[in-house]
């Protein structure tokens, strides 16, 4: 079914939902998904709705996850009506600006002191919910992968020999490892500037965690920190990830054998893994989706792995591959050279 047809399905549902016809709709976002959202306002409301494509995409974990993250007393968007059957979910409005849209150097210190509150209040709960499941070694392995088959051979061209794919597997290895040796908490998987809205009570609104799982410990950490879409200074970085790394420690969450060495190196390593597969999916949803923006994204995402790989000699396959072959051929390549 087109889009076109959905959005006269969505119409005919809220119209029955909202028992008025007399509302304003107009597009809100479209994430990286199939999903799309509308912001849907009455004179005295403004909702969310949410159309998720059945054949596409399950509401399923959307409504339980985010049932389990308000109890924990994240603000997430509650759900108000659902039609599970045509994939349609009336939300509650989070409001109309993202992190990313509003950030400067009056504001920044503010917004991320909450968002490290929230990430600190989902971690510090334990998940008796039952709904989130685990962030496995094949699971970051198939994400890894898309780095591989979507960025490096499918978008840049790259033919994969032998050699890189056993290099490339070696590398992989050890980046799981990494991470499945970290402390496991509850993980919103895509924690950053895009998916935070600035409230003006219980900020941040948090979005998109339908995808949460229980996982590594710095993961989220390093997805707001190590943004896709931003980037901070260095030293900034440090600040915040010692800081955050005290809190942990205060609250007993990390082993005792953890110093802050051992938490900054599995922050370095989990951003490596993050970044690899946020390529390949940039890189996917170029290609499959039609998605070209993302694109953009992607030199900034590689930097963050070209500035860590260099000070761990497990990743030297990955580092070869890197400059030997993705460099040069992003450098011969439309899509990322530089006017």
């Amino acid at each position: 079914m087109d889009h076109g047809s959905r959005f006269e399905l969505l119409n005919v549902w809220l119209k029955r939902t909202l028992g008025v016809s007399d509302y304003a709709i107009a597009p809100a976002s479209w994430d990286a998904s199939f999903r799309c959202y509308y912001r849907v306002r009455l004179a005295d409301a403004s909702y969310i709705a949410m159309d998720a494509p059945p054949d596409k995409e399950d509401c399923g974990p959307f409504i339980s996850v985010a049932a389990a993250f308000a109890k924990t007393g994240l603000n997430v968007p509650c759900v108000l009506e659902m039609d599970m059957e045509q994939g349609f979910l009336l939300l509650t409005d989070l409001g109309q600006q993202t992190y990313l849209e509003v950030l400067n150097q009056a504001n920044y210190a503010r917004l991320y002191r909450d968002a490290l509150d929230a990430l600190f209040l989902l971690q510090a709960h334990s998940d008796d919910s039952g709904v989130l499941p685990e962030y496995g070694r094949e699971l970051f392995m198939r994400e890894m992968a898309l780095f591989r088959d979507w960025f490096m051979n499918r978008q840049l061209g790259i033919a994969i020999d032998n050699k890189m794919t056993r290099d490339l597997e070696e590398a992989f290895e050890s980046l799981a490892r990494e991470a499945l040796a970290q402390p496991r908490v509850r993980v919103h998987r895509d924690y950053h500037s895009r998916n935070l809205m600035v409230s003006d009570t219980h900020n941040p609104g948090v979005l998109d965690f339908q995808d949460a799982v229980i996982g590594p410990v710095t993961y989220d950490l390093v997805s707001l920190l190590r943004d896709c879409y931003i980037n901070w200074p260095a030293q900034q970085v440090e600040a915040w990830l010692a800081g955050y790394y005290g809190r942990l420690v205060e609250a007993g969450m990390l082993p005792p054998d953890a110093d802050l060495d051992r938490f900054r190196r599995w922050f370095d390593l989990m951003g490596v893994q993050r970044h690899l597969k946020a390529i390949g999916i940039f890189a996917r949803l170029n290609l499959r989706d039609a998605k070209p923006a993302y694109l953009r994204d992607i030199p900034r995402t590689l930097n963050y792995v070209i500035e860590v790989y260099g000070r761990y000699p497990e990743l030297a396959p990955l580092q070869r591959i890197v400059q030997q072959h993705v460099i040069p051929a992003m450098e011969n390549s439309d899509a990322f050279r530089r006017d």
